[in-house]
């Protein structure tokens, strides 16, 4: 089990908006052996909410779909070097007698990196300092600075993503956090890009979609890898692999969806890959279909230093 994203029962997975230490307080564990970067473990998903009301050590709360293995989420000011090389080349009061109200404390979120995105009408998500990013649709909520993913289990190999976006919340009244699909970054501890988006692929579609105790009973179909590219911040070229896969579900529980869709783009760093995932249930209302994922997987992009800008989201009251 990893650092993070420890089981809670039936409530499988929550969400800690602590920063994290170090630079961009991540360690993925996909990453190979890059000491600064997000997330530090083993992992498994859940998002949460980003630099908006993100207090400093806030309580632990569930959040995620009922016979999932456990989702986890953590708020962070991420920076991942891996990623970023390949883009650029409260206060309580009591009294004896009777408590008295928690004081509303006013939190200023830290300043992050924005940039524009390519596809009109569509949202940017930017990660590693704003030097990588992707759009997603409007209907989709961007959380940059949530790190979420799937747990490491004995069944399952688990996930980490940083950089985080998140379709549908809320969509099944039954279980508290539910979410119709989601997207985020990782790094893949393989060289070959086709390789790493297989691995990648496999390890959310086999990590999210089946149950907690198991079986493996989840169907995954993997299509073949599309040879694209991937454009670096210097407007160079880099090989790039798009894979997706359909997930047809084993089982039957609250919240869960008979299909899914995963994708992922790759792109080969030297001794890893930088990818991009997408994941999202179908035949709910807001899921992303095939034509929408490998859509979103195109926006994969490094992003100019010219594009990129500096903002400090508003400060907000903490009750």
């Amino acid at each position: 089990m990893g650092l993070f994203g420890k089981k809670r029962g039936d409530s499988p997975g929550y969400e800690d908006n602590a920063a994290l230490d170090g630079f961009g307080g991540y360690q993925p564990s996909d990453s190979p052996g890059y000491s600064p970067a997000p997330e530090q473990a083993e992992p498994k998903p859940a998002p949460a909410a980003e630099p908006a009301p993100e207090p400093q050590k806030p309580a632990k709360q569930p959040m995620s779909r009922s016979g999932r293995r456990a989702m986890y989420g953590f708020f962070a000011t991420l920076g991942v070097i891996a990623v970023a090389a390949l883009a650029n080349n409260s206060d309580r009061s009591s009294d004896s007698s009777s408590p008295t109200p928690r004081t509303p404390t006013v939190y200023t979120p830290s300043p992050r990196v924005v940039a524009p995105p390519v596809t009109e009408g569509w949202q940017s998500v930017a990660g590693a300092d704003g030097q990588v990013a992707y759009d997603v649709p409007p209907n989709w909520t961007p959380k940059p600075g949530t790190v979420h993913g799937w747990e490491k289990g004995a069944l399952v190999p688990g996930i980490s993503m940083f950089s985080s976006a998140f379709v549908g919340d809320g969509y099944c009244p039954q279980v508290k956090g539910s979410r119709v699909g989601g997207s985020g970054m990782t790094t893949v501890k393989v060289a070959d890009a086709a390789a790493a988006a297989n691995k990648a692929v496999n390890d959310l579609a086999v990590s999210a979609y089946n149950p907690d105790a198991g079986p493996l009973s989840a169907k995954i179909a993997v299509e073949p890898p599309q040879a694209t590219e991937f454009t670096l911040g210097t407007g160079k070229k880099a090989p790039a692999s798009i894979v997706l896969a359909e997930v047809t579900l084993g089982y039957a529980a609250p919240c869960t969806p008979k299909r899914a869709l995963v994708g992922v783009q790759a792109v080969d760093m030297g001794d890893a890959s930088a990818a991009l995932l997408v994941y999202s249930d179908q035949d709910e209302q807001g899921s992303a279909d095939r034509e929408q994922i490998l859509k979103i997987l195109k926006t994969y992009r490094g992003v100019p230093e010219a594009d990129r800008k500096t903002i400090t989201p508003p400060p907000s009251t903490l009750r």
